[in-house]
C-alpha cells in the first residue's frame, strides 16, 4: 500500500517538476536566442551604424489631449562615438532616450539597433538582448537606486538576471573590479545608497550599467545634478570607458559647454524637432539654425566683466514662414544637417560655402552706439568670437604687475603690449598698454617741469 501511494505522488509531482524544468530550459533557450548581428550596417563613408532612428514620432495622450513630444526625429549613431542630444527642458531629449530603451513607445517611425527593429512589439528574446546591450545612466542618482538594497546587489542585479557569471566568486570579482574602476572601494559594497554623496551615487549607477558590458549607453543628463568639480570626474570616467571598451554613448544634455568637451557629433532639438546635426567643432564654428545660435550665445563666459556686457541672442520661431514651403532636415555639406525650407537651406549653404566662422558671442560696453560697436568689432579691440573667449590662454590674467612694470619701464612695456596682442593675451595687453601710456605721460611731465625750472634759472642769472 505504501509503495502504491509513493508511486502516485512520484508520478504526479515528478511530472510537474519535469514540466517546470522543461519550461525553464525552453525559456533559457529563448532568452539566449541570437537576433542581433555581430555588426551593424555600414554607411557610405565606411562607418558602422549602431543605432538608427527613422522618422520617429512619440505622442502622449489620446484625442484632443494628445501631445506630440517628438516629431519626425531622424538621425544615426555610429559605433564608438558620442552623439549628444541638446535642447532646452521639455524639448523631447529624454523622451527619445527612453524610446531607445523601449520605455516610451513610438507612435510612428521605427528604431533600429544594428539594423534590427527594436521599436514596437518584438519577441521576448530580442527584448532581452536589447536590455543586455543597451544600458542607461539616469539623471537623478538618488531616485535611480534602490534605497533598500546594498551596492553589491544593485550592481549585481543585471548579472543575476542574465546569468553573466560562472559562479559566485566570478560574480563577486566582476562587481569588485567595476566598483574600483569607477573610483569606489570594495568595502563600499556592503553599504546602502543613502550613505553616499551625489557624485558617489552616480558612480554606482555608472558601475551598474558598465558591469553588463553594453555596446550602447544612454546617458540622460548624468552630470546635471552634480557639483562642477564632480562633473569633470564623471565625464572623464565616461571617456575612459569609451576608450577602453569601445562603448557608444547617446549623451543627453542642455549645457552646450559640457557637450563640446565630450561629443563627436551633436544634435540640436527644439520642441520635438531635430533642427541641426553636425560634428562638435563644426557646430560651434558654423551654427546655422537660429535656435543653435541662441544656445551657443547663452554659454557663460568665464570672465565676470565680459559676461556682464554680453549680448544674448533670443530665438523667435515666428521668423520662419512654413505656410507653403515645408521644412525638412537637409545636408548642407560637411556632414552638417539643418532643418529648414528650400529658401532657408539655400541661405545656409551660401553661408557655409564662405567657410568663415560665425561669431555667436558678442560683448559690448554699456552706452556705446551701434556704429562705435561695429568699429570696435572690426578693430578686434574686444574679443567677440566664441573661439577667443572660450579658448582664452590660461596665463592671460591681466595682472596689475604688468601695468606697474610697464609704468616704471615704459620702453619695455612698449615692446611687450604688441606681443601680447599678437598672441591673443588681451588682458595682459591692456594692462601693459595702460602702464606704458601712463609711464610716458609721467616722463613727459617730468621733462617739461625740468625744462621750465632750467629756463627760469637761466633767466634769473
Amino acid at each position: 500500500m505504501f509503495d502504491s501511494v509513493k508511486n502516485f505522488f512520484k508520478e504526479k509531482f515528478g511530472k510537474k517538476s519535469n514540466g517546470n524544468a522543461a519550461a525553464k530550459a525552453e525559456a533559457k533557450r529563448d532568452a539566449t536566442a541570437a537576433h542581433l548581428p555581430e555588426h551593424g550596417p555600414i554607411d557610405e563613408q565606411g562607418r558602422e551604424v549602431l543605432l538608427s532612428i527613422k522618422n520617429v514620432d512619440i505622442t502622449f495622450g489620446k484625442g484632443d489631449k494628445a501631445v506630440k513630444a517628438v516629431k519626425n526625429a531622424t538621425f544615426d549613431i555610429y559605433k564608438g562615438e558620442t552623439f549628444s542630444l541638446v535642447g532646452e527642458s521639455g524639448s523631447g531629449k529624454t523622451t527619445i532616450g527612453r524610446a531607445v530603451i523601449r520605455v516610451n513607445p513610438c507612435s510612428a517611425g521605427e528604431i533600429l539597433y544594428k539594423g534590427v527593429r527594436i521599436s514596437g512589439k518584438i519577441p521576448h528574446s530580442l527584448d532581452r538582448e536589447v536590455i543586455r546591450n543597451v544600458q542607461m545612466v539616469f539623471q537623478d542618482p538618488a531616485a535611480s537606486l534602490n534605497e533598500r538594497a546594498t551596492v553589491e546587489y544593485i550592481v549585481s542585479e543585471g548579472l543575476y538576471n542574465f546569468h553573466l557569471y560562472k559562479d559566485n566568486a566570478d560574480r563577486a570579482k566582476k562587481v569588485e573590479t567595476i566598483i574600483e574602476e569607477v573610483g569606489l572601494l570594495p568595502e563600499h559594497l556592503t553599504r546602502y545608497p543613502h550613505e553616499f554623496s551625489g557624485g558617489q551615487r552616480q558612480r554606482i549607477g555608472l558601475a551598474r550599467a558598465m558591469v553588463m558590458d553594453p555596446e550602447l549607453v544612454v546617458a540622460d543628463e548624468p552630470i546635471s545634478a552634480l557639483d562642477v568639480s564632480i562633473r569633470a570626474q564623471v565625464l572623464n570616467l565616461l571617456k575612459k570607458f569609451q576608450r577602453e571598451k569601445g562603448i557608444t554613448y547617446l549623451f543627453i544634455a542642455h549645457d552646450l559647454s559640457i557637450v563640446r568637451f565630450i561629443s563627436d557629433r551633436i544634435g540640436v532639438i527644439y520642441k520635438g524637432n531635430i533642427v541641426e546635426i553636425a560634428e562638435a567643432e563644426e557646430l560651434f564654428n558654423f551654427p546655422m539654425h537660429p535656435y543653435t545660435h541662441s544656445l551657443i550665445s547663452a554659454i557663460p563666459i568665464p570672465d565676470p566683466k565680459l559676461e556682464k556686457h554680453k549680448v544674448l541672442y533670443t530665438y523667435d520661431p515666428s521668423i520662419h514662414d512654413y505656410s507653403e514651403d515645408q521644412p525638412e532636415l537637409v545636408d548642407i555639406g560637411h556632414n552638417h544637417f539643418v532643418y529648414g525650407n528650400k529658401k532657408e537651406i539655400e541661405q545656409y549653404k551660401a553661408l557655409r560655402e564662405k567657410d568663415e566662422p560665425i561669431k555667436t558671442i558678442k560683448v559690448v560696453k554699456p552706452g556705446s552706439d551701434p556704429a562705435k560697436r561695429a568699429k570696435k568689432e572690426e578693430k578686434k579691440e574686444t574679443p567677440v568670437s566664441n573661439e577667443t573667449i572660450l579658448d582664452a590662454p590660461v596665463h592671460d590674467t591681466g595682472s596689475t604687475w604688468y601695468a606697474v612694470l610697464s609704468f616704471f619701464l615704459p620702453l619695455l612695456g612698449l615692446i611687450a603690449f604688441p606681443i601680447f596682442k599678437a598672441k591673443h593675451y588681451y588682458k595682459n595687453y591692456k594692462a601693459c598698454k595702460k602702464g606704458t601710456i601712463i609711464g610716458w605721460i609721467v616722463i613727459g611731465a617730468i621733462i617739461v617741469i625740468f625744462g621750465l625750472l632750467l629756463l627760469s634759472t637761466l633767466i634769473s642769472c
